[in-house]
């Protein structure tokens, strides 16, 4: 049985640092930060896509 880790987010100027359980997925910088920032905040499930997203681990559909 596998457990759900969300993703957590911390901001510096124009830095967001993505992480999951305790350890570093990614940092966004510059534009693509600002962009994303800008929509973070509306609500847990869609803070976790856009985190899905901005780190490429999400689903695609075609997994088996």
């Amino acid at each position: 049985m596998s457990t759900y880790v969300p993703f957590e987010w911390s901001e510096a100027g124009t830095t967001v640092w993505i992480t999951r359980g305790g350890k570093l997925v990614t940092v966004v910088g510059g534009a693509d930060a600002r962009r994303l920032l800008a929509r973070l905040g509306a609500s847990d499930e869609s803070d976790q896509a856009l985190l899905q997203r901005a780190t490429g681990n999400y689903k695609r559909g075609n997994e088996r």
